[in-house]
């Protein structure tokens, strides 16, 4: 008997009150082990759970006592493992992404025909078209008969598909399907605005199909979002695998071809080493064009920037924890945003300025209406394989989330690309700063790769253009550098109460226009350190709009895309692979300004 139950539902129903919806969700399905996603909208909800059978029975009875869920219908099916690695609770705009403004299929659905109606219809050799609006690569692991692949690779491309469908369809009967169900509930209502006349979708779907009439009419297996990949039609897991360089699910025969490396290639992508890397990095560098283009944050959105209480701040008021870890604030600013509700807990309820805070307790600055600053796109993939993200980084781009800066930054966009994943960044680069960046993409990969830039074990080579000729070839700055982040987040030289800092410079080139190309080696990891230091010494790098000539500090963090670059790149980067445990070195191209 297996001891992992599945299950897949949705519905379309209105629903409020997501937020602490979500959260006793997350908390509930944590307590009961199971794993999975649920999404949650205004619209209804779409999930796929698994876990033991007592526990998704408690689950069920949860969501049926939601009001718009009690008739919540559900898909079972069983297997001998857990098919997904952790539960997520999430609100989105929909529950599956269309795109397409109108579409109400809780009001205006299209009619359903039950799988039991469609065998009979096929039994009978009744005249009717079957489309298939699944992405391209699924509909490779298997489908209906004779059914009409629309070639899409993402559901929000169905309504430039249909656009291109013969007119004469308009007029035909036409059975839609999909795995379960929910794309048809948007696919069946928006081809009937468009003018197609007699449109039925498969209800539930091809799970539904298999669980009541079995695999008649149907080739091959179904495809899932998990790690079962196949179901065949008694709706138990198959042999099939999936390609993890071109994502292509793979049946037995797939398998046994000698094209087939696991992790590298497969029969439908394999080609030589360099064709391989050339294939998947276009492949991603046009996923990053589409992620960017408009840029993410460009339009007006309610950022929640997170505030956690450090322990120095434990017992303080919320006014007084703000004025202190945020002194380039006013603390009248703080004031008036806390009146104006624009404080939050982590529940997104408003507090009061005397509210004791505790340490480790989280707080959501709420920022309505955020449109951030452009900021440059030109990211490039230098290599990628299951394990890490090598990205030569342009300049402004900040890393991570941070001030001004949430979705158009580097982590957020490479997040968007390479989703379900989350890479997280090993190490830290300025905005402003641009060269090599490395992303593990697992938890597990960081837990590797992460450890060897705290140690100072990776080797790190920058390129930089500063302001005058160094008289040495070779010289070393070990000048403590603060802590302590001044304005704009600056750091000077502490004689007292620095942090430990060395760097390396060699002089590559005295250049004829009163600059030099420096080659630098950081051996500590300190803030601004590379930046700091030739400040300090006298050469300031070109560029620069912090650490300016006379040891002067400006007045912007950030550069404007519209500024000068300042001539500071992360050139070259050596560390041990987290899969072989061999040295790896990467090399980024040289800027212009470093020829």
């Amino acid at each position: 008997m297996s001891s992992i139950v599945n299950i897949a539902a949705y519905k379309f129903a209105p629903l409020e009150n997501l937020k602490p919806l979500r959260e006793e969700l997350l908390k509930k399905c944590k307590e009961w082990q199971l794993k999975g996603t649920i999404l949650l909208s205004t619209e209804g909800i779409n999930l796929f759970c698994a876990g033991p059978r007592e526990s998704i029975d408690l689950l069920l009875v949860e969501l049926r006592s939601i009001p718009g869920l009690a008739e919540l219908p559900v898909k079972f099916s069983d297997s001998d493992r857990q098919p997904f690695t952790r539960m997520l609770v999430r609100i989105k705009k929909e529950i599956i992404a269309f795109g397409v403004e109108g579409i109400d299929p809780a009001r205006r659905p299209s009619p359903k025909l039950s799988p039991r109606e469609l065998k009979e219809w096929l039994d009978a050799g009744r005249p009717v078209t079957l489309l298939d609006t699944r992405n391209e690569y699924e509909i490779k692991l298997g489908t209906f008969r004779n059914a009409v692949n629309i070639g899409i690779d993402h559901f929000r491309d169905f309504p430039a598909a249909v656009a291109k469908l013969p007119g004469e369809m308009k007029q035909q009967p036409i059975v839609m399907f999909c795995t379960g169900g929910i794309r048809c509930e948007k696919a069946g209502p928006f081809m009937e605005r468009e003018g197609f006349q007699h449109i039925y979708q498969l209800d539930g779907g091809i799970l539904k199909y298999f669980e009541d009439v079995g695999g008649a009419h149907y080739n091959g297996e179904c495809f899932v979002f998990d790690q079962r990949v196949g179901l065949d039609p008694s709706l138990s897991e198959t042999t099939s695998d999936q390609c993890y360089a071109c994502l292509t699910p793979l049946t037995t025969d797939d398998l046994t071809d000698p094209r087939f490396l696991k992790g590298i290639s497969c029969p439908y992508c394999h080609a030589t080493d360099d064709q391989q890397r050339v294939r998947a990095l276009e492949k991603r560098h046009e996923q990053l064009r589409k992620a960017t283009s408009p840029l993410p944050g460009s339009a007006p959105y309610d950022n929640q920037r997170p505030l956690i209480v450090p322990a120095t701040c434990d017992g303080l008021t919320l006014l007084d924890f703000l004025s202190t870890i945020l002194k380039h604030v006013p603390r009248e600013e703080w004031a008036a945003l806390i009146a104006a509700e624009r404080m939050l807990t982590r529940l997104e309820e408003p507090v009061t300025a005397d509210h004791i805070v505790r340490a480790g307790e989280r707080y959501l600055h709420l920022i309505p209406a955020t449109s951030e600053p452009d900021v440059n796109v030109d990211i490039q993939i230098v290599y990628e394989d299951e394990a890490l993200i090598v990205v030569n980084k342009p300049a402004p781009l900040p890393l991570h989330p941070s001030g001004r800066f949430n979705r158009n930054t580097l982590q957020s966009i490479l997040q968007t690309v390479y989703a379900p994943q989350l890479p997280r960044p090993a190490h830290r680069l300025d905005a402003n700063t641009s060269g090599l960046v490395v992303f593990a993409r697992t938890r597990h990969f960081a837990s590797f790769i992460q450890p060897q830039f705290q140690r100072g074990e990776v080797e790190k080579v920058y390129l930089a253009r500063v302001q005058g000729h160094p008289p040495e070839d070779s010289f070393r700055c070990e000048l403590p550098i603060s802590d302590v982040a001044g304005d704009l987040g600056s750091r000077t030289v502490d004689e007292d109460n620095g942090l430990a800092a060395t760097t390396e410079f060699q002089v590559l080139t005295r250049c004829s226009d009163g600059t030099a190309l420096l080659e630098v080696r950081p051996l500590t990891g300190r803030t601004n350190q590379i930046r700091v230091h030739l400040w300090q010494l006298g050469w300031p790098i070109c560029g620069e709009q912090a650490y300016l000539p006379n040891r002067q500090l400006g007045d912007t963090q950030t550069h404007a895309i519209s500024d000068p670059p300042l001539c500071l790149q992360a050139a070259r980067l050596g560390f041990r692979h987290p899969l072989t445990q061999q040295p790896a070195e990467f090399v980024a191209n040289r800027p212009e300004w470093a020829e």
